[in-house]
């Protein structure tokens, strides 16, 4: 068993190694550098228009005129010392620039993953329960539509549908410019009316793989010998679904749990983009169009890490669940 960890431990390193290398070389890849960006100025915006010799220099400055193998040096060590460089366009510490966005990118994929297992499993058991009934065949049609719109354009159609042709709710932002909260809650009350949209697209396309694993799921588990017994003893149908099946059949759903989290993250970066949502969505964008290397680094370095601590938890969640795998 300790083996079977190390070897998980090794894995994982591996993995954090190739992500840290493509994570230096693909920004790097793209065409041009990040100051002709700068200098090229677009239709609407204002940019800092610099001179060849003017690009040399910061080219100099941030180590970008460097060999590769000593810029990744830099990188690595930079980031085993938790210092993720200098933002070429925002003048500010990468980590700082990161820790104001997190928190509105969390609290998306967070919300939308517990509101998705949460509705999923109580959905799937209910369809399993009533299996080609009227209420399973109406679920099983209307998640399976909604999981086949990609979560930008669902997120497109709940904002014309909701926030331009009803006004129910903002167009924009996490929290109302320039309002003054008379105390926590009512912050905490706009900040969830403005989240209500990107949370509810994002939980509708999540919540068929959780459903149909549950439903599928229960339906093989509701066969064995002991739901039989279980039956048997006489202890009532619903302890028996939510009691002994909905466990038995929770390890398979834990494990899509922890890789669907990974496709949250991703589908956060484009729903966020869709409502303007300030979080690593829009930040990310933002960095693309400028070529801010450092920016970009420390971006998809926290959304990987994300997408790896999300697996690590699956598998000591399934480790929890599952007495085969702590017993031998």
């Amino acid at each position: 068993m300790r083996s079977r960890w190390w070897f998980k431990l090794l894995e994982y390193g591996v993995t954090l190694w190739l992500i840290l290398t493509l994570n230096f070389a693909l920004p790097r890849l793209l065409p041009g550098d990040p100051f002709l960006a700068l200098s090229s100025p677009e239709e609407g915006e204002e940019h800092a228009v610099l001179t060849e010799e003017q690009r040399r220099y910061f080219l100099h400055y941030y180590g970008l005129d460097r060999p590769w193998p000593e810029q990744y040096w830099r990188y690595l060590r930079g980031i085993c010392r938790g210092d993720l460089g200098q933002s070429l366009y925002y003048h500010e510490a990468v980590g700082q620039l990161l820790l104001k966005r997190l928190p509105w990118t969390l609290l998306l994929v967070l919300g939308s993953t517990f509101l998705s297992a949460t509705l999923g499993i109580f959905l799937g058991t209910l369809a399993a329960r009533h299996r080609r009934g009227r209420l399973d065949r109406v679920l099983l049609f209307s998640l399976i539509s909604f999981s086949e719109i990609p979560s930008f354009l669902l997120g497109l159609l709940l904002l014309l549908l909701f926030a331009v042709g009803l006004g129910w709710f903002p167009l924009a932002g996490a929290m109302t410019p320039f309002k003054e909260y008379r105390g926590w809650w009512e912050a905490a009350i706009d900040v969830l009316h403005h989240a209500c949209l990107p949370l509810l697209a994002l939980t509708l396309v999540r919540l068929t793989g959780v459903f149909l694993l549950t439903r599928n799921t229960l339906l093989l588990v509701a066969n064995k010998d002991f739901i039989r017994t279980a039956r048997a003893k006489g202890i009532g149908e619903r302890r028996v679904w939510y009691r002994h099946a909905l466990r038995n059949a929770l390890l398979p759903v834990v494990t899509r749990l922890g890789l669907q989290m990974g496709a949250a993250v991703g589908g956060t970066v484009l729903v966020e983009n869709v409502f303007a949502y300030p979080g690593l969505g829009m930040l990310l964008r933002e960095s693309v169009r400028v070529q801010d290397y450092p920016l970009m680094q420390g971006i998809f370095l926290v959304l990987a890490l994300a997408v790896l601590l999300a697996n690590a938890l699956a598998d000591l969640a399934c480790h929890y669940l599952d007495p085969r795998s702590r017993y031998g």
